[in-house]
């Protein structure tokens, strides 16, 4: 018989098995989407492009008009220094951060992850060949441990794929860590691989910074970015990417070869989308809303412990106090509290760790933080 992929026993599926919705009496707090409907305006652009017959092949990057729009976006918001020749518009994130996985790394080598990371990041890299390396972050905050960082550096170790505003952990870095980042890429001469799909989510009092605009980092640093999160599109499948030329050259013959673009019909939309500020606006108010309440509803449970969320809309709870192990306890709560929750265990270095998404109504929030509290301190 024909042989498979050497590496794909390795794969895992991430949180796929969770994402399944649960029985209506259950609170779900395991997806990680807005349950915002995408604007009105952006939909109707897209329902105009396919009534006037947008549906043709176009430009591969994307269109020059939407490539463009996305480098003025980055620029005016991010301060992030791109042009439109260097934008590449992709099939959500996860496609833009396989192509850079792709574009710039060799079977062998490895890829430094700052862990618990999202669990695509491992799969991703695993199936290409290469090695991921998980860092542990700090349990206390979820921010870098640079010890343990220089600990786990190799010669074989290319590049560093980092997460802020994060999933799951909620960390967002401080300017500081991220120049500490930066110049631990520029000794080991590493790329950094900077995913940004949260970047409009900070709640605290530090702004959400690139690593492509401090000093050292412009060479080195790939930009994820999509749709998904800020634009409550998740289902459009659209995402962006820009770096240094000599990536972007690298990271446009993949995508070339793998997709060749974005249905063309979408892109008047998404372009749309990026002038939205209002919408955009309206919803991250709401999440930070949800994040106070959040705050509020997961104090004071026995046997738990959780770093406030900087950003993003993820809490990350440490339930060892509870002498369950993350799995017993995200089936126990399914099971007596009727709470839907993702084991930590499904991520690695996330061993006794419960993450929480908070992107569901106030309501529900409650509801299901006064039910884990009434499980937990009735056991």
């Amino acid at each position: 018989m024909p042989s498979f992929n050497k590496n794909i026993d390795q794969v895992g599926v991430g949180f796929a098995s969770f994402f399944t919705a649960p029985p209506p009496d259950v609170i779900r707090f395991t997806v990680g989407q807005p349950d915002f409907t995408t604007p009105k305006k952006i939909r109707n652009r897209a329902i105009r492009s396919l009534e006037n017959g947008e549906t043709f092949y176009t430009r591969q990057a994307g269109s020059e008009s939407l490539c463009e729009a996305v480098a003025n976006y980055l620029k005016n918001n991010f301060k992030i220094n791109t042009c439109m020749e260097r934008v590449l518009i992709a099939p959500g994130c996860k496609q833009t951060i396989l192509y850079a996985l792709m574009g710039l790394g060799n079977p062998g080598d490895e890829v430094m992850l700052l862990s618990p990371s999202w669990a695509t990041y491992d799969a991703q890299i695993t199936l290409l060949g290469m090695t991921p390396v998980h860092v542990p972050v700090r349990r206390d905050n979820y921010h870098p441990d640079f010890k343990s960082m220089e600990e786990a550096i190799s010669e074989k170790t290319t590049m560093i794929l980092i997460n802020s505003p994060n999933n799951p952990t909620g960390a967002v870095y401080t300017a500081e860590e991220l120049k500490k980042i930066v110049e631990f890429a520029e000794c080991h001469d590493l790329w950094i691989i900077s995913d940004e799909i949260y970047a409009t989510m900070t709640w605290v009092d530090w702004p959400h910074i690139s690593p492509s605009t401090l000093h050292g980092g412009y060479e080195r640093t790939i930009v994820i970015g999509g749709w998904s999160k800020s634009w409550a599109m998740t289902g459009w499948r659209l995402g962006f990417m820009t770096g240094p030329k000599n990536a972007m050259d690298a990271i446009f013959k993949c995508h070339a070869n793998a997709a060749t673009h974005v249905p063309t019909f979408l892109m008047p939309a998404a372009e749309l989308a990026l002038t939205c500020k209002n919408e955009v606006d309206d919803m991250t108010r709401a999440f930070r809303q949800r994040r106070e309440v959040i705050i509020e509803g997961l104090k004071d449970i026995k046997g738990i412990k959780v770093p406030n969320p900087e950003g993003a809309f993820y809490v990350l709870m440490d339930i060892t106090g509870t002498g369950m192990d993350d799995m017993t306890f995200a089936q126990r709560a399914l099971d007596e509290a009727r709470v839907h929750l993702i084991p930590g265990s499904l991520m690695k270095k996330g061993e006794g760790l419960i993450r929480i998404s908070y992107a569901t109504d106030i309501e529900k929030i409650k509801e299901g933080c006064a039910r884990i509290k009434n499980w937990l301190n009735n056991l």
